[in-house]
């Protein structure tokens, strides 16, 4: 099953100046799916939430699409390791998946992580298919009033993200634009952040990982509805989308997130879409000093 295809961005804009009249008048210009569910979320956004937690939605892929599944399993023990390292407790974590994974016995005795076995036949891909059903399962188990976050079981979370959500409590969620790609068959780290005169071929991590947006959510149906309608595109359609919500999200302070590459079970690999974030790596690498700061950020790397 592949994802829905982004909106041009032409028609993205023309979208966004009707919406900022009228959300009518929006939907006459023939919105796709995911954006009239975004138009309906429009008006419905309250104060900041008082008592927030971030709750973050995993697709784990099945046994029967990988070659290993030993570090599957590992890779997302990494993750689940990063959230456990959060130096704020607010988090939980929903995993859905065919086969229920083998944990170390700490995380199996976390009971903020629980798992959702996923039952329905899909031919070819089923990623989006998963973040469906997380996000159908929101109303009972997401947030009471927070942040639901899409996150892949092989990418980390630096230890003061969740805190600084918490603490920050903005009104329409978050986007990662600085971050860490790690090539793990070459051992090279690299930053992600917004273009800059100094690095005109720079990304925001956002456009590079699906690891990158935490969005406002509450136990209404409404918002369930409008993360499964957004989390059936691609990543780089997340911002447009929340603000066509009208939910802006905000850029997070500090680099957030670590999306590792050609670790030997990647999700892109799949696809064939490695190549050039290899090339972004070796393009952006980062001084010795300064990856030493990021294995420390992250000691699962030296596991």
């Amino acid at each position: 099953m592949a994802q829905q295809p982004a909106t041009p961005k032409w028609k993205r804009a023309a979208l966004r100046a009707a919406a900022a009249l009228s959300p009518a008048l929006a939907r006459a210009l023939g919105p796709a799916p995911s954006e009239q569910a975004a138009l309906t979320r429009r008006g419905t956004l309250q104060a900041a939430p008082s008592a927030p937690e971030v709750v973050f939605i995993l697709p784990l892929v099945g046994k029967h699409h990988v070659g290993d599944w030993a570090t599957v399993e590992a890779r997302l023990s990494e993750t689940l390791t990063s959230f456990a390292a959060q130096t704020n407790p607010r988090w939980r974590a929903l995993i859905c998946g065919q086969d229920a994974p083998a944990l170390p016995p700490a995380l199996e005795a976390d009971s903020r992580i629980t798992f959702l076995p996923f039952t329905e036949a899909v031919e070819g891909n089923d990623k989006w298919r998963k973040l469906a059903a997380l996000c159908r399962a929101l109303p009972t188990q997401g947030p009471e009033d927070g942040y639901v976050m899409p996150f892949d079981a092989d990418d980390l979370l630096a230890p003061g993200t969740v805190a600084e959500m918490l603490a920050r409590r903005a009104p329409g969620g978050y986007l990662v634009e600085e971050g860490w790609i790690w090539d793990a068959g070459r051992g090279t780290f690299a930053r992600a952040a917004p273009r800059s005169l100094a690095q005109p071929g720079q990304k925001p991590f956002w456009k590079l990982c699906g690891s990158c947006a935490a969005f406002r959510c509450t136990r209404d149906p409404g918002d369930a509805a409008f993360l499964e309608a957004l989390t059936a595109h691609e990543h780089r359609m997340f911002p447009y989308l929340a603000a066509l919500a009208g939910r802006k999200l905000a850029p997070l302070h500090d680099p957030a997130a670590l999306y590792i590459l050609n670790h030997g079970e990647n999700f892109g690999a799949r696809r064939g879409r490695v190549s050039f974030k290899a090339r972004f790596v070796e393009r952006f690498a980062v001084p010795a000093e300064e990856a030493a700061k990021i294995r420390a950020a992250f000691p699962a790397l030296d596991a």
